[in-house]
């Protein structure tokens, strides 16, 4: 993986337990729902949302997007939940109790990571963008530029938004950039890269970390293809 060049400071976490993650699950999207815990995954012909009791129980339902699309980022709004594609300019809409799909509506260019504040959609595409689209018409109404001191934080992937902080997975690397909503800077990074290591080094089907969701008290991240899913606290 690429190694980052730090300016904002690294802050300090705690892994408190683990639970066993499919290897199969390229994962590309990952949010709780109250104590529900969901999963989107990617790759053509493998794209799936997987549905929870909880991180430790294996997924009690499932559905499948058709092998044109390759899945990314997802997230719950009310009754819907958002899931957005790679390249294929779409983001679907499923019904959040039956896990059908009822909608769709276009993005603005390829979708990756996706979250939600004050009830809007926050959406990364790979850049140093974080785009704000209303819940209504699902047009861009905000683009924040990402820094780090002065220099771009380029590949903004996975998001999870608590309060006014943005955490964002960075592809490529192992770290997490924390975000001010605000304004776009990085306020801290997240340095996972000696847990990533140790996961890749038993298994080198392993990619990169990606994959963050926040359960009301404690962070769980994981990576693609990682046996792995960890409860840390930040």
């Amino acid at each position: 993986m690429a190694s980052v060049v730090f300016a904002a400071a690294l802050a300090s976490f705690t892994v408190l337990d683990s639970v066993p993650h499919s290897t199969a699950h390229y994962t590309q999207g990952l949010f709780f729902d109250g104590k529900t815990l969901y999963e989107t995954t990617g790759e053509y012909g493998n794209s799936g949302l997987f549905r929870y009791i909880s991180p430790s129980n294996p997924a009690k339902d499932s559905v499948k997007l058709d092998s044109r699309y390759f899945g990314e980022g997802s997230i719950k709004i009310g009754d819907d939940i958002f899931w957005l594609t790679w390249r294929e300019g779409i983001a679907f809409v499923y019904d959040a109790r039956t896990l059908a799909c009822k909608a769709s509506f276009d993005i603005p260019g390829e979708g990756w990571g996706l979250s939600i504040w004050n009830g809007s959609l926050v959406l990364s595409d790979g850049s140093s963008n974080l785009f704000f689209l209303s819940p209504g018409d699902k047009h861009v109404f905000k683009t924040l530029p990402v820094l780090d001191g002065k220099n771009p934080v380029k590949n903004l992937n996975e998001l999870e938004i608590v309060g006014n902080r943005v955490y964002a997975n960075v592809w490529r690397s192992d770290s997490i950039a924390v975000i001010d909503i605000g304004s776009g800077k990085v306020l801290n990074w997240m340095d996972f890269s000696s847990i990533a290591k140790k996961v890749r080094a038993k298994n080198p089907a392993a990619e990169v970390l990606n994959g963050i969701a926040f359960d009301g008290k404690f962070f769980w991240i994981t990576g693609k293809n990682w046996p792995v899913m960890y409860k840390v606290k930040f």
